[in-house]
């Protein structure tokens, strides 16, 4: 086909105002990356490569699950994107030939860059649980990503019966927004208590230990005692086969059968960081901290969930600074200079219930080549705090939403 042998012409010049950027994914990471190179120069070319029109957001998401939010407010398009000069293309790419530097899209066009950006979030590690796969999330959801995904889980808690079980199997980390299994649980049985009394949820974890993990056992403990059930890794937490037919989770030591099995499989970078030769042997991407630049392909850069960040978490909130730190990167790279040592952020709030709220923030610095948490920066939610200073953390989570939703596609 004619269209398969089209390559789209980009300047050969680096220090060229006029270059080709190529940013292929479009979360919170890509598309903060994308408006962000257009604000620090206008002339150049930025494409923005996305095979949805429409961008579930996971912030907030776990409220929507638990029947406290409108699904449809996590829904945002790229109109404004666009509007800023970003060309779009919704289409999949489904190559990358860093040699020729070109992305391959769905549609058999290829686009030349002279810079290319990876915000391609997260996939599955399909093969880690024995009988989990695309085809058994479709009984039992993952909701980790994927707007349908989401909604299934929302459809099937409430329709559980009263009395009902709800699981939910929490990986083994590196994982996007580690805090996040907590907040579902903890916003579920919130959901069980005052409208399926008898119900309960239990977490299967595959570790002993988790972020804000005093904090979050402290508000189970004051809110949903005979809800909500924690077993760890020592306790027989790791789940280690699934039987979609029976809808059965076993467990070293046990099996259930809930009526409704939240799987949530390991993760590693999105298909294309391995299909452009980005992600190494532990399925991320290693990166220079400074540009973001691959350290296994030149000219490509990898943002957000897909990179390794060091002790940078994966949230949403440290992809939009990794954005904009790597933004300013290229433009600086392409007018031939040389880019600062950056510091990058990063907040997370986790609802407990409606109201209550707790976080952690901190700022993060490279060092020996990997981010490390910079001294004196690094802010959690006291253990103890008094309910007004949950339901303040709580108000700001609501304003922090808005905020980075807005920034990046209002």
């Amino acid at each position: 086909m004619a269209a398969s042998a089209a390559i789209f012409p980009m300047p050969a010049v680096a220090q060229d105002s006029n270059a080709r950027v190529v940013v292929i994914g479009g979360g919170f990471g890509g598309a903060a990356c994308a408006r962000a190179l257009k604000r620090a120069n206008p002339r150049l070319g930025v494409i923005l490569v996305e095979a949805n029109r429409i961008f579930t957001a996971c912030p907030m998401s776990n409220a929507a699950i638990a029947g406290l939010r409108d699904l449809k407010l996590q829904d945002f398009g790229y109109d404004r994107v666009a509007a800023s000069g970003v060309g779009m293309e919704f289409l999949a790419a489904t190559a990358v030939d860093p040699a020729a530097k070109t992305v391959t899209l769905a549609d058999g066009r290829k686009l030349g860059y002279e810079r290319l950006v990876l915000a391609p979030g997260i996939d599955f590690r399909w093969d880690a649980l024995p009988g989990y796969s695309p085809a058994a999330a479709a009984v039992m959801p993952h909701a980790w990503k994927d707007g349908d995904q989401i909604a299934l889980l929302t459809k099937q808690i409430d329709a559980m019966d009263d009395g009902g079980v709800v699981v939910i199997s929490v990986p083994v980390t590196p994982s996007r927004c580690p805090p996040a299994p907590y907040e579902r649980a903890s916003l579920v049985a919130h959901t069980l208590k005052t409208k399926k009394p008898r119900s309960k949820v239990i977490v299967l974890d595959a570790k002993d230990s988790f972020t804000m993990q005093r904090q979050f056992q402290g508000a189970w403990n004051q809110l949903y005692s005979g809800v909500l059930e924690y077993v760890a890794l020592s306790d027989g937490g790791l789940v280690t086969s699934v039987d979609v037919a029976t809808k059965t989770v076993v467990t070293d030591f046990d099996k259930f059968t809930p009526a409704v099995a939240n799987m949530i499989p390991q993760q590693k970078a999105g298909r294309i960081a391995e299909l452009a030769g980005v992600a190494d042997r532990t399925g991320w991407c290693p990166i220079d901290p400074v540009t973001f630049e691959s350290r296994l392909q030149s000219n490509i850069h990898v943002i957000g969930d897909a990179a390794i960040g060091g002790a940078m978490p994966r949230s949403a909130s440290a992809a939009i600074s990794q954005a904009k730190i790597c933004a300013g990167a290229i433009a600086t790279l392409l007018a031939g200079g040389t880019p600062p040592t950056p510091t990058l952020t990063s907040t997370c709030y986790s609802l407990i219930a409606p109201g209550y709220a707790i976080s952690q923030s901190g700022g993060y610095r490279p060092v020996e080549g990997i981010y490390n948490e910079a001294e004196g920066t690094g802010v959690i939610s006291p253990v103890d705090a008094p309910q007004d200073v949950r339901a303040r953390e709580a108000r700001e989570a609501d304003s922090w939403f808005a905020s980075i939703t807005g920034a990046v596609f209002g």
